[in-house]
């Protein structure tokens, strides 16, 4: 297992001394999705030597203290990360979040697409810090392109919530967040927030 770049490992101890217990966050990647549009695997896309599902996962693990793929176990255990499959199929990203906040023994869960490849440290901590100090069930981000639920801290007790929505065929995130307290923290550049669908998006980069 590669160790964190520098800026990340700085950011870690940082996080650390800022007042969040990381004891109390958990981190998750979200890479279930079978990239039809981009007609390859995105998470394993190459990015800053390694793949961007690494670099992500790496960006969580520092907010976080952990991270954990949610995934086929097979296409991504070499990557050196814990990886878990969705606990139910076929419900799109609510079911990774429903899965994630099954597993999770943490208050504060940080659970992000691998998708992002302009994802910050700072835009995490940042969404840490939102949700440690108010009593909302979720922090989720918002720019011009509006929320992203997919990059967003949900408290563990948001799992009833995405289980009673899965179970009546709710699986739009944004359906989601309608049944959950949450708060809005507002991001000004919306880059941080793009995602990668395309192979003409990825190589526009």
């Amino acid at each position: 297992m590669t160790s964190p770049r520098p800026d990340i490992r700085y950011h870690l101890l940082m996080s650390r001394a800022g007042g969040g217990s990381l004891t109390n966050r958990a981190g998750f990647v979200l890479a279930g999705g079978g990239s039809t549009r981009m007609g390859r695997d995105k998470a394993l896309l190459p990015l800053q030597g390694g793949t961007m599902i690494g670099r992500i996962a790496g960006l969580v693990r520092a907010a976080a203290g952990s991270v954990t793929l949610i995934g086929p176990p097979g296409r991504y255990a070499s990557l050196g990360f814990p990886v878990m499959p969705d606990q139910v199929e076929g419900c799109g990203p609510l079911g990774g979040v429903l899965t994630a906040l099954n597993h999770t023994t943490a208050d504060w869960n940080l659970i992000v697409a691998c998708d992002l490849p302009d994802l910050t440290p700072a835009l995490l901590e940042d969404l840490f810090r939102a949700a440690e100090a108010g009593d909302a069930d979720a922090v989720v981000p918002e720019s011009e392109g509006g929320l992203d639920p997919l990059c967003a801290i949900y408290h563990r007790r948001c799992a009833a919530a995405a289980a009673s929505a899965i179970g009546r065929k709710i699986f739009k995130m944004h359906d989601f967040l309608s049944s959950i307290q949450f708060h809005r923290l507002p991001v000004s550049d919306s880059r941080v927030l793009s995602n990668i669908n395309t192979a003409e998006q990825w190589n526009a980069r």
